[in-house]
């Protein structure tokens, strides 16, 4: 007797649950933000509505005699960056002569396993391409961190979080707040050029570092860079700098046999491998990030959610879909950082 559907459903959304855990800690800002608290699940809506404070809402008065006017002029401090959701679904799919021949419920489990596994890593992949690089040809309505050079051609994203340009410079649109027009209420990322100036990640690698630490820090309302995500040559030549360097590395990380990983003044580093690509000029190679003013959201109903599988219709086979809608937010851009050019 064949296995029945809603068998069949129950016990690969079971497992997906497991095999979703497992590949995510593969994925570092996934893993990480996920880890911080910086992954929100929300209940639906067209769109997702943030709180941004980018003004002063009143005037300090000084009392010299204790008889001055004081200023009662207020302004409305927030502004409310909005983000469009991104909805994407992927199918899973068992024919009638995989089942033929494959005898027994054990079988057919274990090829919707096998199947559940490969979409999820699919959907994981573009995910990450995506938010890292911007350059997913399907996942279009994601939002990316990847601003560089955007304005030029370059392969940036004219909404992408982090741009090489300096601050109070930039010109992206975040969350439909031009950079440009909140410039002095700091809606604009730290950046580091480490090629300026003909310099190498040797002679300028650590220097830049440290400035988007310091950076950061001196802007950022709530935590600091707690995630580095780092370009296979960026984190190589970092690696070998620090052979002369003290080392951090919280006690709580554990180390996966053959996975680096690293810390900067107290930020995990991972190596993420959709930086450091050429992108004609001004190559991301690290991002610096605070997961207390980024966020990654999902829907409660979407969130990697697997629908019950049902027979084909005009097809011998079976089929479940797995649905996600997600962004990634900004609360605060000062906070976060950009390093370029440290591929040499």
């Amino acid at each position: 007797m064949a296995i029945q559907n809603d068998i069949l459903s129950s016990t690969a959304r079971a497992r997906s649950k497991k095999a979703l855990d497992n590949l995510f800690q593969t994925v570092p800002l996934l893993d990480h933000i996920k880890k911080a608290g910086g992954v929100e699940v929300i209940n639906g809506g067209q769109r997702i509505t943030r709180a941004a404070i980018l003004a002063e809402h009143s005037n300090i008065t000084q009392l010299a005699t204790g008889y001055e006017a004081v200023s009662s002029s207020v302004a409305d401090v927030l502004r409310s960056p909005e983000y469009e959701w991104c909805d994407f679904v992927a199918p899973i799919v068992i024919t009638k002569k995989e089942e033929l021949s494959n005898r027994g419920e054990n079988a057919v489990i274990s090829i919707a396993d096998s199947r559940m596994k490969s979409v999820i890593g699919m959907l994981k992949r573009e995910w990450e391409l995506q938010t890292i690089r911007g350059t997913s040809t399907v996942l279009t309505e994601l939002g990316t961190l990847n601003g560089v050079n955007s304005t030029g051609g370059g392969g940036g994203n004219a909404s992408g979080f982090l741009e090489e340009l300096a601050f109070g410079t930039q010109q992206n649109t975040v969350g439909g707040l031009s950079k440009a027009t909140f410039a002095t209420s700091n809606w604009q990322n730290q950046a580091f050029d480490v090629s300026g100036g003909g310099g190498t990640f040797a002679t300028n690698g650590l220097n830049g570092m440290a400035e988007l630490m310091l950076q950061t820090q001196i802007y950022a309302p709530e935590g600091s860079v707690d995630l580095i995500l780092a370009s296979p040559t960026s984190y190589r030549l970092y690696k070998n700098t620090l052979q002369l360097q003290e080392r951090y590395m919280p006690k709580e990380t554990v180390l996966d046999a053959g996975r680096l990983a690293l810390a900067y003044n107290g930020a995990l580093m991972y190596v993420e491998n959709n930086l450091g690509n050429a992108v004609n000029a001004n190559t991301p190679s690290m991002y610096f990030l605070n997961t207390k003013t980024m966020k990654v959201v999902f829907d409660s109903d979407a969130n990697f959610s697997m629908t019950d599988f049902e027979h084909k219709s005009g097809f011998a086979a079976r089929e479940a879909q797995m649905f996600v809608r997600t962004q990634i937010v900004a609360d605060h851009l000062a906070s976060l950082g950009l390093l370029v050019d440290a591929e040499a």
